[in-house]
């Protein structure tokens, strides 16, 4: 399936920021800094078992559940 982890990279930073625009930017730069650019990622992008995996375990470090 398509788009798996743009999908988890929107809702990584809508269930963190909560609204919030200074938690969206700082939530989108510590993707950023873990390799998941939210702009390089579309609902076209492959999925890769390994980035999901690596994804969840970045939103569990940031409390968010997936």
């Amino acid at each position: 399936m398509s788009g798996e982890i743009k999908r988890m990279i929107d809702t990584i930073i809508q269930k963190r920021s909560n609204g919030n625009e200074v938690l969206k930017n700082t939530t989108r730069t510590k993707l950023i800094i873990k390799g998941f650019n939210p702009d390089h990622w579309t609902l076209q992008s492959e999925d890769d078992p390994a980035k999901i995996a690596e994804l969840r375990q970045i939103a569990r470090d940031m409390g968010v559940e997936l």
